[in-house]
């Protein structure tokens, strides 16, 4: 969401490295990057390979990774802050969520990233993981009780036993965040749950909702900017109908002519995904995070589609923006910058993507469409026919479109406690979450201006005051719970 999410860009191949769903690999240095932050040590964690069958696998383990430091814990008496890693490599997450390093300086925490399993380097099978039957074994409730029995195990080793843990997590991770603090609140004292879909991934709302408020974000730039966008994709439509493939060719820089419905739909999807995460990750700064973006993408595709009148041009160009961020390319390659999947948003390349597809065809729900009425986009639905065939063929499995409602609770989550759920309003996945405090400890934060999990972020000079604002409310609040665990648990 994500990846929910993750994406990146064209440089590199990309395991997803295209995370959280879908994109070529980033360009930052993990050295460079952490000599700005906290010294993270990467070490691995001896996990159960089948936490709910004692003979499944012959009761074997594998190696997750996880990031750890110490550098501002008060040992054995400050908090945990123990981020769920979502789908991807967890250094991603890590070097792009400095608010959790920051708070930690604050309150004198310790500060755990786990990896997912089945993401980055935390395959269970190695490189069979992805085969039939291994892949099973990639469920939510497994990785939440790999988390449980990690921060369990960890907290004995590392004598802070009486340490009170706070999850955090952005998109899936943030989903993740919230089923802990449902799940093992034996375990978590608090929740941060930012840009987490937990109702739209549970099937619930309005499939059209996505794309719709991606479109609202160029809209909101420019009027004319969406009217561009769809008057690039009715020209696109009419070569498409004429079959003049040379053209589209031509327009679009493809490396190869398209010779079919089949190419067209996914010249489609791949130019809708490139939206998609430009209105995910409209930051106030360049970031490279999911990819290499500029400072507010979505102006800068805005100026794009309106900077000429060759409106196909335009749309090659403000494509290019996310796939060809370097420059480095001199064609476009349909079916390898971009995967069609179970997830309509994007899965990326690589492993990562692979593990991405099969949860959308297990239990996340992923069914959303755009239909030229309602967004900018070509009619490309996703329903849940759809989705069961394409799972039937792809992984052998057959959706369940209510489990996530049976097993999280779904919308009716007012008996639980302590759990903050953060949005911003230019983020395409907030209105699939919690928008409205639920109660006096179920806190929904609004941040205007506000991008994908732009709260996790490290701290900007061009932050807008709204996110500023959404820290300090979270701080105090995860201060409150450390103390309100402190007191509960006192002999």
């Amino acid at each position: 969401m994500w990846r929910i999410l993750v994406f990146l860009t064209v440089t590199v191949s990309l395991c997803p490295v295209q995370l959280l769903q879908g994109l070529p690999s980033p360009q930052w240095s993990k050295h460079d990057a952490v000599k700005r932050g906290p010294q993270f040590t990467e070490k691995y964690f001896s996990q159960t390979m089948d936490h709910f069958n004692f003979n499944s696998m012959g009761n074997s383990t594998f190696s997750q990774r996880y990031l750890i430091t110490d550098e501002y814990w008060h040992k054995g008496h400050g908090p945990v802050f123990f981020y769920t890693g979502n789908e991807g490599d967890i250094w991603e997450f890590a070097l792009n969520s400095g608010f959790i390093t920051e708070l930690a300086a604050q309150q004198g925490a310790l500060v755990i990233f786990a990896e997912h399993r089945y993401y980055g380097k935390s395959l269970p099978f190695g490189k069979e993981s992805f085969n039939i039957p291994e892949i099973s074994l990639l469920t939510v409730e497994q990785a939440l009780a790999d988390y449980a029995v990690m921060i369990t195990e960890l907290k004995q080793q590392l004598a802070a036993t009486h340490c009170p843990v706070i999850v955090f997590g952005g998109s899936y991770g943030g989903m993740l965040s919230v089923y802990m603090r449902l799940k093992y609140p034996n375990i978590v004292a608090g929740a941060l749950a930012a840009s987490a879909p937990i109702l739209s991934t549970a099937g619930l709302g309005d499939p059209r909702q996505f794309f719709r408020d991606v479109t609202a974000d160029f809209e909101s730039v420019a009027p004319e900017c969406t009217d561009a966008v769809r008057g690039a994709f009715h020209q696109l439509k009419e070569l498409a109908e004429r079959q003049d493939y040379l053209r589209i060719q031509a327009e679009f820089l493809l490396c190869k002519p398209p010779s079919s419905a089949k190419d067209i739909h996914q010249l489609n999807g791949l130019l809708r995904n490139a939206f998609t995460l430009m209105a995910m990750l409209d930051y106030p700064y360049s970031t490279h995070f999911m990819g290499n973006m500029p400072a507010n993408p979505v102006k800068v595709a805005c100026e794009t589609m309106l900077s000429g009148p060759n409106l196909l041009a335009n749309l090659r160009n403000t494509a290019g923006i996310v796939y060809n961020s370097t420059g480095v390319l001199t064609c476009f390659d349909l079916y390898s910058l971009y995967l069609e999947c179970a997830d309509p948003t994007g899965c990326g390349l690589g492993f990562d993507s692979l593990a991405w597809d099969y949860q959308a065809c297990t239990e996340i729900d992923l069914c959303y469409e755009s239909n030229n009425v309602t967004d900018m986009f070509p009619p490309l639905a996703f329903t849940e026919e759809d989705r069961e065939l394409y799972c039937s063929k792809r992984w052998a499995v057959v959706p369940r479109p209510d489990w996530l409602k049976t097993q999280f609770w779904g919308d009716v989550l007012s008996t639980a406690s302590n759990i903050i759920f953060s949005n911003g309003d230019l983020d395409p996945w907030a209105n699939g979450g919690v928008r409205k405090s639920l109660s006096s400890s179920l806190t929904a934060v609004n941040i205007s201006g506000g991008a994908h999990h732009l709260d996790l972020r490290g701290s900007n000079d061009a932050d807008p005051v709204s996110v500023i604002s959404a820290r300090k409310t979270e701080a105090d609040l995860i201060a409150q719970w450390v103390k309100m665990e402190r007191t509960r648990s006192k002999p």
